[in-house]
C-alpha cells in the first residue's frame, strides 16, 4: 500500500514539473548557438571586404595611370634648337664670305666667261693675259683660304656638339615618359643632322677650292699655247734694208 502511495506521489511531482517547466516564459530560455548561420555570415562580411578591396586597388590604378599619362605628356625641360640654329648660321655665314666667286651660278658665269675663257684670240694683248693669270692666282688663293676658314668654324663648334651631346643624353636617359624621350631623341637626330651639315660645307668649300685650282691649271696651259704660239710667229723677223752711212 505504501509502494503504490510513493509511485502515485512521484508520478504527480513529475508531472508538475513538467508543467512547471512548460509555462516558463519564452525570455527566460537558453540561447542556442547556429554555427551554420555564423559561418555563412562571416563568409558574406569577408566577400563584401574582399568587394572594397578590390574598388579601392581599381582606384589606385585608375590613379597611377593618370599619372604616367600625366609623365607622358611632360614636356622636355632641355632644348639645342637655338645652339643648333646659332651654329648653323654661323657656317652659312662663313660659306657667305666666299671670297671673289662666291657660291652663286650667275658669279660663276660670269667670272668663267671673263677669266677663264676657253680660248684666247690673237688680238689678246700680252698685258691682259698676265692680269688674267694673277686673277686666277688670287681666286684659287681666295678660295684655299675660304675653305680653311670653314674647317676652322666647324672645328670650333665641336665644344658646343659635345656639351649638347652631353644635354640630351642626361635628358634622354632621366626621361620621365613617352613625351620627353621621344623629344630628346628628335634632338639628337637634328644635332647628327647639324654635324652632317656642318661636314657638307666643309666638303664644298674643300671642293670650290679645288675646282678654283683646277680651272687655274687648265687656263695656264691655254695661256701657255697662246703665248708660245706668238713667240713661234713673231713674224718675216730680220729684214736686210739699204743702210747709207756717209753723205
Amino acid at each position: 500500500m505504501t509502494h503504490r502511495r510513493l509511485r502515485t506521489a512521484f508520478t504527480v511531482g513529475v508531472a508538475a514539473l513538467t508543467l512547471a517547466t512548460a509555462s516558463v516564459p519564452a525570455h527566460a530560455q537558453w540561447i542556442v548557438f547556429d554555427p551554420t548561420n555564423f559561418t555563412q555570415n562571416v563568409l558574406t562580411a569577408a566577400r563584401e571586404l574582399q568587394q572594397v578591396n578590390n574598388e579601392i586597388q581599381s582606384l589606385e590604378n585608375q590613379a597611377t595611370s593618370l599619372i604616367n599619362q600625366a609623365k607622358n605628356l611632360a614636356s622636355l625641360p632641355y632644348s639645342s634648337l637655338a645652339q643648333l640654329e646659332q651654329s648653323i648660321t654661323q657656317t652659312q655665314q662663313l660659306l657667305a664670305q666666299a671670297q671673289r666667286i662666291a657660291y652663286d651660278v650667275t658669279t660663276i658665269d660670269q667670272a668663267f666667261t671673263r677669266t677663264y675663257p676657253q680660248a684666247y684670240s690673237s688680238a689678246t694683248s700680252s698685258q691682259q693675259l698676265v692680269a688674267d693669270a694673277q686673277t686666277r692666282w688670287q681666286n684659287s688663293l681666295a678660295g684655299f683660304q675660304d675653305a680653311m676658314r670653314v674647317q676652322a668654324g666647324v672645328v670650333q663648334n665641336l665644344d658646343s656638339t659635345r656639351t649638347q651631346i652631353d644635354a640630351l643624353v642626361s635628358s634622354s636617359q632621366s626621361a620621365t615618359g613617352a613625351l620627353q624621350a621621344a623629344q630628346s631623341g628628335n634632338q639628337l637626330v637634328a644635332l647628327q643632322t647639324k654635324q652632317l651639315a656642318d661636314l657638307t660645307a666643309v666638303m664644298a668649300a674643300i671642293a670650290r677650292a679645288q675646282s678654283l685650282e683646277g680651272a687655274r691649271n687648265v687656263e695656264s696651259q691655254e695661256q701657255a699655247q697662246q703665248q708660245l704660239s706668238r713667240f713661234l710667229n713673231y713674224g718675216q723677223g730680220y729684214q736686210p734694208q739699204t743702210v747709207q752711212m756717209f753723205h
